[in-house]
């Protein structure tokens, strides 16, 4: 599917005036001071599939060990940032769009950023991507069938959208792109959140994110 990206080009146009000030410390430096890496987790999947609930379970777990992190939620940030963006699929893409340069700042800034959004469009995950370093950017699919998800339907949002009462509801007559190679893929059905959560873990340390053992708490 062709991300409706292209038909807002305008949104990243810049002004010749504008240029990029280099910062007198480095995230390379602030990694090494914060003894972890900085990178975006980014997790997507179907509305109630459970994005929120692991990435602040791996979020307190993070804590636990003394990682800097943060969580960027697709609801929170529509409360300030994104108030003004709709749910057509062209305010969709300026959403992430919007979320992936927040995120690269939280990386910049050495901090560990998980960010909670359903991101349907493949194509809009990979721009956000290539915003970022090698390795810096983590695709976390929560995978839950779409059947799992409507019955949990914890906001009734389905429901609403079955009934015609939501428009362009992702899964039901909105697209989703379901990731094809995630860095992480984490199957909910069956599991406790628990479970989930320490796989994620388990996924960081493999990939030595956290790694680095500082004032007691042990990251491998």
């Amino acid at each position: 599917m062709m991300s409706p990206y292209i038909e807002k080009k305008d949104v990243t146009e810049k002004s010749s005036d504008v240029v990029w000030h280099e910062a007198s410390v480095s995230s390379e430096e602030r990694n090494a001071l914060n003894g972890h890496k900085s990178v975006v987790l980014w997790y997507t999947g179907l509305s109630g599939s459970g994005k929120s609930t692991v990435a602040n379970a791996v979020d307190r777990k993070l804590y636990d060990l003394g990682v800097k992190s943060y969580v960027l939620d697709g609801d929170n940030v529509r409360h300030g940032l994104n108030g003004d963006l709709s749910f057509s699929d062209v305010d969709r893409v300026e959403n992430i769009r919007r979320v992936g340069e927040v995120a690269k700042l939280f990386v910049d800034a050495g901090v560990l950023v998980s960010t909670a959004f359903i991101s349907p469009f493949a194509a809009d995950r990979v721009l956000v991507r290539k915003l970022l370093q090698e390795g810096q950017f983590l695709e976390v699919f929560i995978d839950t069938p779409l059947e799992v998800c409507e019955q949990r339907d914890p906001k009734g949002l389905y429901k609403k959208a079955r009934t015609g009462e939501i428009k362009n509801f992702t899964g039901i007559d909105s697209a989703y792109e379901a990731p094809t190679q995630p860095e992480i893929r984490v199957t909910t059905a069956g599991k406790s959140v628990e479970e989930c959560a320490d796989f994620v873990i388990s996924q960081l340390k493999q990939r030595e994110v956290i790694e680095v053992k500082r004032f007691g708490c042990i990251g491998v």
